[in-house]
């Protein structure tokens, strides 16, 4: 086996076990806030995704239906982490953001996570971060792009 067969088999492992540590960590980051883990999802992405949205676009970015969406929404609602708003270009539409502290929440229950994930980043140079970020982007891209594939229906 080639050196280069060797390595692309260490990443898919480490894949593997990233992919399992980080929904380990999720439900433990849910279980600490007392959301479930797709409450969680969807608070997180709400705020990357930096301003009010629709329930079909929390939808796509959780994976869920338009229903089950929906009901996340309400649940979310319930529990006081987002609002819904009247869309100011169409009215008869609601935009749902997060309400006014559930950031700083959030951020709060990330401080020690991140002071940990910072100090792992900081052990790498500018440009491994560089590649890093390109390959964290590039990878959920082509995650993304596998979603699509297997919602479809193509095997």
């Amino acid at each position: 086996m080639s050196n280069r067969q060797e390595l692309m088999g260490r990443i898919t492992a480490e894949s593997q076990r990233h992919y399992a540590a980080y929904a380990l960590f999720n439900q433990a980051m849910a279980d600490h806030l007392g959301l479930h883990p797709t409450d969680l999802q969807c608070v997180s992405m709400l705020d990357l995704e930096g301003r009010p949205v629709t329930t079909g676009r929390i939808a796509k970015l959780t994976g869920l239906t338009p229903g089950s969406a929906s009901r996340l929404v309400d649940r979310l609602e319930k529990a006081g982490l987002v609002e819904r708003r009247a869309d100011p270009e169409d009215r008869r539409r609601a935009l749902v953001a997060l309400t006014p502290g559930v950031q700083d929440r959030i951020a709060a229950a990330w401080d020690r996570p991140g002071a940990a994930y910072n100090e792992l980043l900081a052990t790498y140079s500018d440009a491994e971060l560089r590649l890093i970020a390109d390959y964290l982007g590039r990878a959920t891209g082509m995650a993304l792009g596998q979603v699509e594939r297997l919602a479809s229906g193509d095997r």
